[in-house]
């Protein structure tokens, strides 16, 4: 690839397990993502499954297909993404981490969780593109996981794509399972609707403070690891990157599908 050719920052909702498979929107979309930009050279994917105390990489060779998930048809169980590792990457991004102040881990034995294959498999189905796997934080808040993006940041005019892999809304406790197409409920409406006028807007201050400012914040999000991926891309697009939508979806009345572009 070019490397004088800057890749964006990707933020991409991944839903159920079922969007490796299943025909729906958000699965259509992520066909042709991948065409959209020059092939990447390697891919590091901050996924909302990857949980550590502070940054840690997967730096597997070879890693496994990791099937993180129960009570899914068992066709989902047979799939195997062999992306190649990228441990050399792992270990440079390590040292730009600690420079950063952001002292990382190493994880030699990581695999790739579904936050990561699922999208990957749709997006890039050879699975030929050295992928690295990076962690998010749940201890930590917005702010880390934007200086976490921030200093992945240089990556992208080397020809390496950061993707952060959540959910825009994501709230299981509340999944209305019988209606796939359900309509989002009005607090998750309203909390989406709050996040994407900031992210139009570059209003950095109010997204990294979405706890106290964004309306149904914890309703949207009872647990924090699914949106913390949309920090960490937004902070590799860097200070002055325009944001732009790519997709928007819907399932089960409370899991909102966005996808975003930082570039």
């Amino acid at each position: 690839m070019d490397t004088s050719t800057r890749l964006p920052a990707l933020f991409l909702s991944h839903g159920s397990p079922m969007l490796a498979t299943e025909d729906s929107p958000a699965g259509r979309f992520l066909d042709g993502l991948g065409a959209r930009w020059p092939r990447p050279r390697a891919l590091v994917v901050a996924s909302a499954h990857f949980a550590a105390p502070g940054a840690a990489l997967g730096a597997a060779p070879r890693p496994e297909t990791v099937h993180d998930f129960g009570g899914f048809p068992p066709h989902l169980y047979r799939i195997a993404y062999p992306a190649p590792g990228a441990p050399a990457l792992a270990a440079e991004i390590a040292g730009r981490l600690e420079a950063a102040g952001l002292p990382p881990s190493l994880r030699p034995r990581q695999g790739l969780d579904h936050g990561v294959w699922v999208p990957l498999r749709r997006m890039y189905p050879d699975a030929d593109i050295p992928v690295v796997p990076l962690s998010v934080s749940p201890d930590r808040d917005a702010a880390w996981h934007h200086a976490l993006g921030r200093a992945l940041a240089p990556l992208r005019a080397e020809g390496v794509l950061v993707i952060g892999s959540g959910g825009f809304v994501h709230n299981l406790g509340e999944l209305d399972w019988r209606h796939r197409e359900a309509p989002l409920a009005p607090w998750a409406r309203e909390f989406a609707e709050w996040m994407s006028q900031r992210l139009d807007a570059g209003d950095h201050a109010a997204l990294l403070d979405w706890e106290r400012q964004a309306p149904h914040a914890r309703r949207a999000h009872p647990t924090t690891e699914h949106l913390m991926p949309l920090f960490v891309a937004m902070g590799a697009g860097g200070d002055m990157a325009a944001t732009r939508r790519l997709h928007r979806s819907h399932e089960f009345g409370t899991l909102a599908l966005d996808a975003f572009a930082f570039e």
